[in-house]
């Protein structure tokens, strides 16, 4: 892979041929956008909705500086065979947000784009904007601070694949760790879709540049094929941080209290196994394993509850799996209390006090 001659080469890269290849795969498959009740599934692909979404935005004043494909899709595209596969479907349009009314904008434009993919029959001019919403959103967020300006549009899939369309302006932390910090500006490929007419080759295919927000690309790549995991200012982490730290044997943590958490887990387990529920219960117990030696700062019953909270959840699991074993073949065990070596104590009668004890003693 080639570098980029630029001050920033260190962080960016140019994609090789494989690379462009997969990149045109996952922009020109039809991701399903399923509807809620009666609503009809629209067949969408990224590279057409990306390109109405930005031509539309910049027709009604909001210039689009570029656009970028982010997240597991990205590291999908750099490193095929790592083992993960990706989820959603990131895409971030950088903007300028100068105030509160461009949110409003946004909006309208990413609803009225989801009526041209509606099927043929439908009577399109009975839809209004709130009815698409409710029908085709899954997740609507807008963050207006001075030092947060984004917005994001995620919608829905039942299989966990959402188009997720993000449009920032400004914003703190843009990755979470390094594998998961790679962007893929997508405006050159864009532009050849428009403009060009034949198949894409190795020989004949346009120049696109990844770039890793982490700081060095290279050694990101190298954390992310080799499933190794690196951050930079750990507290700043929200959200998810402590399950994808687990999916990778390291830890982080930021859940308010027990319900969260309970809903965070099961949330995460819902969307990232998807036809993979027989790992659940290994992730569960690495998850359990994780929490349990780790040096995160909580109290001991914060920590037992969490634990008991993952057992339950890993349990049920088997349960749903018709994986939990049969008890008449299963032996448990116990460790005996210090007093039962101490010959002066009394209060418990000891069959012999002159036999040795092992450590653990069978239950049954």
């Amino acid at each position: 892979m080639a570098e980029v001659e630029s001050n920033e080469c260190k962080s960016s890269s140019v994609l090789s041929w494989d690379q462009v290849n997969r990149l045109n795969e996952v922009l020109t498959e039809a991701v399903p956008v399923h509807g809620r009740g009666n609503f009809p599934t629209l067949e969408v692909k990224l590279k057409d909705i990306v390109q109405m979404v930005r031509n539309r935005l910049q027709e009604r004043g909001i210039k689009v500086k570029d656009v970028r494909l982010n997240g597991s899709t990205a590291s999908h595209v750099l490193v095929q065979d790592n083992g993960w596969s990706y989820k959603d479907l990131d895409v971030i349009f950088r903007v300028d947000l100068p105030n509160e009314a461009q949110f409003q904008l946004i909006k309208e434009v990413v609803l009225g784009t989801l009526l041209d993919f509606l099927p043929e029959g439908v009577n399109k001019e009975k839809i209004t904007p709130m009815t698409l919403k409710e029908a085709y959103v899954q997740k609507l967020v807008k963050v207006y601070t001075d030092l947060d300006r984004w917005s994001l549009i995620s919608l829905s899939n039942n299989n966990g694949r959402n188009v997720e369309l993000k449009f920032v302006d400004s914003i703190r932390r843009q990755f979470e760790f390094s594998v998961d910090s790679f962007q893929i500006i997508l405006d050159s490929l864009l532009f050849y879709y428009d403009c060009s007419e034949n198949p894409m080759s190795q020989h004949f295919h346009p120049t696109v540049i990844g770039e890793s927000v982490y700081g060095d690309f290279d050694v990101a790549l190298d954390h992310l094929k080799n499933k190794m995991i690196a951050t930079k200012n750990p507290e700043e982490i929200r959200g998810g941080g402590l399950l994808k730290y687990c999916n990778l044997l390291v830890f982080f943590i930021d859940f308010p209290d027990i319900v969260e958490q309970q809903r965070k887990l099961e949330s995460y387990l819902q969307s990232h196994f998807i036809g993979e529920e027989k790992s659940k219960y290994d992730y569960l117990m690495i998850l359990r394993r994780v929490v349990n030696e780790s040096t995160v700062c909580l109290m001991g019953h914060e920590r037992r509850q969490t634990l008991n909270l993952i057992s339950l959840i890993a349990f049920r699991v088997l349960a749903e799996q018709n994986a939990i074993p049969d008890a008449s073949s299963v032996t448990c065990y116990y460790q005996p209390a210090p007093y039962v070596r101490d010959l002066n104590f009394s209060n418990y009668y000891v069959a012999s006090c002159n036999q040795s004890y092992p450590t653990w003693l069978p239950c049954n």
